[in-house]
């Protein structure tokens, strides 16, 4: 199959999954904590397990160092069994309360409170209805993110400002699972109402939205424009907008060619 047409239905299914979870991990209530460390996230993009702990780190604001462990993935999966003593995720690592802990649900309560310094939101609550929508995205999704592709893992871990539901941020992050690639993934979710137009409209209507969100500040200041995806690979000197040129980097620059 043609790349241009493998990416084109690739967003499809990728756009029908932020329609599947009806907007969750887009809107942002910041924890009114920020962990001194980064947390660890052992996960693969397919499970839809591991998408409502994504979507929790997107609504409150916390960034994580990523650690894909695809089907048949073998440079992180051994970590989680030593870890934690079985392959399961999502698996959380929290090094700054020095805690470990696997379930969804239970990882999501535990960002909250400790974090958002708040009860679990009455949505996040209805765990049914958020395991069942979130399993029609893996399935509508058919197996992408999910199985290994050979690869050469990088020195210094990549960076990925992101938010959980952009269909476009999801094509990169299924690489960069495939490929077994760790990054950082620093959440740009929306808090202003004009976030929610994509970028050429609000450069046509003239129309900049102050956001008060570190990571979204940060990246107008670094590169003059507001879009997600960007990836940065300090390993390479490279950064680099564009959903569809970034997955073409990764493939050429980490893929097994042979």
């Amino acid at each position: 199959m043609k790349r241009p047409l493998l990416h084109s239905l690739n967003f499809a299914s990728s756009m029908l999954g932020t329609l599947l979870r009806t907007g969750t991990g887009i809107s942002v209530t910041p924890a009114k904590i920020k962990p001194e460390k980064l947390l660890k996230l052992y996960e693969f993009e397919a499970c839809p397990h591991c998408r409502l702990v994504r979507e929790a780190l997107t609504e409150l604001d916390l960034d994580a160092e990523i650690y894909p462990c695809p089907k048949g993935g073998e440079r992180y999966r051994p970590d989680v069994e030593e870890l934690g003593g079985k392959a399961q995720f999502p698996f959380l690592v929290d090094p700054n309360n020095d805690t470990k802990m696997y379930e969804s649900f239970d990882i999501i309560k535990y960002l909250f409170e400790t974090y958002g310094q708040r009860s679990v939101p009455l949505k996040w609550q209805l765990q049914p209805i958020h395991t069942f929508s979130s399993s029609l995205v893996s399935t509508a999704r058919i197996g992408v993110g999910k199985n290994k592709k050979s690869s050469t893992a990088p020195e210094q871990l990549l960076e990925l400002y992101s938010f959980e539901s952009s269909p476009f941020a999801r094509l990169v992050r299924d690489t960069l699972c495939e490929l077994e690639i760790p990054y950082i993934l620093r959440n740009c979710g929306r808090t202003e109402l004009g976030e929610w137009l994509i970028p050429p409209v609000r450069d046509m209507l003239n129309i900049h939205p102050q956001s008060k969100l570190y990571n979204r500040i940060a990246l107008q200041e670094k590169t003059g424009r507001m879009s997600i995806p960007y990836l940065i690979d300090s390993n390479n000197d490279v950064a680099m907008f564009e959903a569809a040129e970034i997955v073409e980097y990764l493939n050429y620059t980490y893929g097994d060619h042979t």
